[in-house]
Parts: C-alpha cells; sequence; structure tokens
C-alpha cells in the first residue's frame, strides 16, 4: 500500500525537536548546564568527547584532544564525520597550522581545515574542523576512534589566548561529553551546539537547478589554443608579460592544449621551468569580459603534487578564480576570489596547502593585503569539484561537496569580474636545478550561474543535463 511521502524538511525539525529534548536529560545527568534547544543530540549514534593537556588561558599551542563515539545501532565510515572545534582568533589577520600528534586511527588518516563563521560570537569567529580519510575506517557500534591528539598554533608561533574560546574546557583533564565540539554526519549535524547564530538550520528541500537564470557553462571541447571558437566564446589564451609569477618568465598561449579522457575533452595547462627566467613558461585561460558578479561559479581541475617530468619542488600555484582590475593602490572596488592550490609550499608554508580566499583590495608595493583565507594544508592532488557560491552576505566556498570555508559580507564584490584558470611559478628558489621540468594542471569543465545560490549536487545536476543534451557551450549571461 502506498501512502503520501512526508515532507522531508518537516520531519528533520520534528527529529531535532526531539532529540534536543533527550539532550537536556542526558546533560542534566552528567551535571552539565543544559543547552539551548536549539542543541543537536546524538541523532545518529555519534558522540564527541573532549579533553586538553593544555589547560592555562594562554599557550603556545591549544591541545584538544578528541575521541569519536558511536553509540548508536549501525556501522559508520568514519570518512562521512566532521568534528569541528570553535575558538576566537587572536587578530583579524592570525593564521593557524594543525597537527596531529598521534591517533589510534593513525595520524595519516586524520585531516584537519580551518574555516571563519559566518556569524562571529564573542567566544567564536573560526573553527577546526577534523575529518577522516577512508583509511580509517567505520565505528561499529559502540566503538570509539581512540586518541586523536590535536594541535594548532599560530604559524607566527606568538602565544594564543585560550580563555575565550568557545570549545575550550580548561578543567576536562580526563575525556567526556563535550557538547561545544559538533559532529557533522554527512553534512548534518548530529551532536553538540555550535555558537550562537551557526547551528544547525533545516537545509532546502532538493530543487532543479534554475532553469531560466544567465548561465556559462563551458565543456572545453576545443582543438586547440587557435580554435577560433576559444574567441568566438569570450574566452583569451593569455600571451602578454607581467605577474603573477617569476619576472621575466612568460606567458605560452601554446602550452594550453586539449585532450580526450574518456570520450571527454578536458583542457590542459602546462607550466614549464629550466630554472631561470627565460625558460619559465606560464599558462592561463580567462574570459576576456568582465560580466560576472553574483551567483554560483563552479569546476572541476586536477591538481598535480609532482612534475610530469623533470625534478619536483618548485614552489607552483594551480588556480581556478574570478577576479576585476586594480584600479588605484587599495582601492575598495578591487575583487578576487581564489582557489589556489600549492603542491610544494610557498608564502612561507613548508609543503603542500589549499586556499581559498577573498580579496577585498591591496596595494602592491609595499605590499598590504585586506582578505579573508580559508586553509587545509594536505594533498590535494587529483580531481576536484570546486565550487564558490556569492550572495548579499557572504562568500561560500565548497571542496569536493564539503564545505570549506565562508567569507563576512565586507569582502563581497563591487563591480563585476573575469574567469581564470592560471598556472605559474611563484619564484625559482624552491628547486635550483637547470634540468627541463613540466607541470600539468587540468580543468574538465566551468559553470557559472548568475544571481543564484546552488548547492554543490545542483551544480552537478545541471553539469549532467548539459553533457546528456549534448551541449558543449552556452553563454546566456549579459555583459557587465
Amino acid at each position: 500500500m502506498n501512502t503520501p511521502a512526508e515532507n522531508p524538511r518537516r520531519s528533520r525539525s520534528r527529529l531535532r525537536t526531539a532529540l534536543a529534548s533527550a539532550a537536556a536529560v542526558a546533560l542534566a545527568a552528567t551535571g552539565l548546564a543544559a543547552l539551548p534547544s536549539s542543541a543537536v543530540a546524538a541523532a545518529d549514534g555519534i558522540v564527541v568527547q573532549y579533553r586538553t593537556t593544555a589547560s592555562g588561558a594562554t599557550a603556545h599551542e591549544s591541545e584538544p584532544w578528541l575521541k569519536v563515539r558511536n553509540a548508536g545501532a549501525i556501522s559508520v565510515p568514519l570518512s562521512s564525520v566532521k568534528v569541528r572545534y570553535y575558538f576566537k582568533a587572536d587578530s583579524a589577520s592570525a593564521a593557524y597550522r594543525f597537527a596531529c600528534s598521534w591517533a589510534v586511527k593513525g595520524c595519516a588518516n586524520i585531516t584537519g581545515m580551518f574555516g571563519t563563521l559566518a556569524s562571529p560570537t564573542a567566544t567564536a569567529d573560526r573553527y577546526l574542523e577534523i575529518g577522516f580519510t577512508a583509511g580509517a575506517g567505520s565505528l561499529a557500534p559502540g566503538a570509539d576512534s581512540g586518541d586523536l591528539q590535536l594541535r594548532f598554533h599560530q604559524t607566527s608561533w606568538a602565544s594564543l589566548v585560550q580563555s575565550d574560546d568557545y570549545s575550550f574546557g580548561p578543567q576536562q583533564s580526563a575525556y567526556g561529553d563535550w557538547p561545544k565540539v559538533t559532529a557533522h554526519l554527512n553534512g548534518a549535524t548530529v551532536w553538540g551546539q555550535a555558537p550562537g547564530g551557526n547551528g544547525p538550520t533545516d537545509p532546502p528541500d532538493p530543487t532543479d537547478p534554475p532553469e531560466d537564470a544567465p548561465t556559462l557553462f563551458d565543456d572545453f571541447n576545443y582543438s586547440s589554443h587557435t580554435d577560433p571558437r576559444i574567441n568566438a566564446n569570450g574566452w583569451s589564451v593569455r600571451s602578454n608579460s607581467g605577474g603573477p609569477g617569476v619576472p621575466g618568465a612568460t606567458w605560452a598561449p601554446e602550452n594550453v592544449t586539449f585532450v580526450s579522457q574518456s570520450g571527454n575533452s578536458v583542457m590542459n595547462l602546462e607550466t614549464s621551468t629550466a630554472g631561470t627566467a627565460a625558460s619559465t613558461k606560464h599558462t592561463e585561460f580567462l574570459t576576456r569580459s568582465m560580466k560576472f558578479k553574483n551567483g554560483t561559479y563552479a569546476s572541476r581541475v586536477k591538481f598535480s603534487d609532482a612534475p610530469r617530468s623533470g625534478p619536483d619542488g618548485d614552489r607552483i600555484v594551480q588556480t581556478f578564480f574570478t577576479i576585476n582590475d586594480l584600479t588605484a593602490p587599495m582601492a575598495d572596488d578591487y575583487a578576487e576570489y581564489d582557489f589556489e592550490y600549492l603542491p610544494n609550499g610557498g608564502w612561507g608554508e613548508p609543503a603542500n596547502i589549499l586556499y581559498a580566499t577573498s580579496w577585498e583590495t591591496y596595494r602592491p608595493d609595499p605590499w598590504e593585503a585586506v582578505n579573508q583565507h580559508t586553509s587545509d594544508a594536505r594533498s590535494y592532488a587529483g580531481w576536484h569539484d570546486l565550487v564558490l557560491t556569492i550572495d548579499d552576505d557572504r562568500i561560500t566556498y565548497y571542496v569536493d561537496g564539503q564545505h570549506f570555508g565562508t567569507h563576512g559580507a565586507a569582502f563581497l564584490p563591487e563591480r563585476p569580474m573575469s574567469i581564470n584558470f592560471n598556472q605559474w611559478l611563484i619564484d625559482l628558489a624552491g628547486q635550483p636545478s637547470t634540468t627541463p621540468r613540466a607541470y600539468d594542471q587540468q580543468v574538465d569543465y566551468v559553470l557559472h550561474v548568475k544571481d543564484q545560490v546552488l548547492t554543490p549536487s545542483q551544480v552537478n545536476a545541471m553539469v549532467g543535463a548539459y553533457r546528456s543534451a549534448g551541449t558543449t557551450f552556452t553563454d546566456t549571461v549579459p555583459g557587465s
């Protein structure tokens, strides 16, 4: 017998209400103050326990040691779990580095990245998000992850203040359930209470992507960098000199090629060098028009940790971004929103790191920057789905369907921008060899939907629909 399906949003709300009541009972039993009614308890059997070995009001490093416990009745893959520890940055420009000292599951299977809260509070404007690779395995009912002995510090190694951090508990010398650290299962909050204004909200009901929104989609189905359709479709293959990157290097159109992979055309950006400025060739592919502003930007990009040939070690930058021109130093109508992957480090980082950065403005000389960034210091070699959304309140970044960072309204664009992909060397100090080497960055597609904030799943559905229809290019975005 068939019965009408219940509205998913309504059922989620009822579930959260019931679980909040359960949370209040459980917290009273353990002697902790009950959380607000928006707190979410162990909906899927996930509980987070916390202790710290750095209990001072200030410390050189914060040491949130964690355990993830499965109190439910079914096995849970740890790769579907994210845990967030909330803290107050020591300054607006403070940058942090994560480290795993030891973990029962193995530090190689633990990831850590920093994000910015959409609604800062007096005790939290950042968070450390802990994740797990597939190598961490699953938690059977009743099992826990064992110790995750974690730490983080300012990149400058300046002391940090813990006493004003939302998730910090100086009295927690032994593990205990800790609802000021949240757990998220497949994107849904299932344990704990985030700082005020940053708690879980009912996600929108799944909907098809908008049909009539102005859209740019390109599957990069071209024959070569001289294909006349590139120009006809509004793109430019850069050949002019100038920054960023190694002074005196050239931007080589011939190093932008198009290859077939499993019947699908992808764009390849090759950057090569033999250790001198004259031998260094950067690559960039960009829209000629600055007509893109609010909305959704998405691309599938393949980053590389090692060169295709030759010795490794160059400080290379692989990117997907949107940008307009700097009309004057510190001009307030400048805008830039970047995904930048540094496989060999750079800018003071010793190893691979992915940045998502939102720019308000900068001055090139002497250097001064006004921006906000989120970073994750680990390898991102391989294909990744990158999504950036801009609305009237915030800028949000996603990687592989997972939230990566949210940046505030102070960094919203005032003028339209271009869409760009490039690969370039910061300098020649990372690898002094004069042996030729070449690095590849590949791009599968690009999508922009004007004035519409899409979820990563909506992006995937939209791209799939274009490909099913045999559409390799469309651009209905009006000129600025």
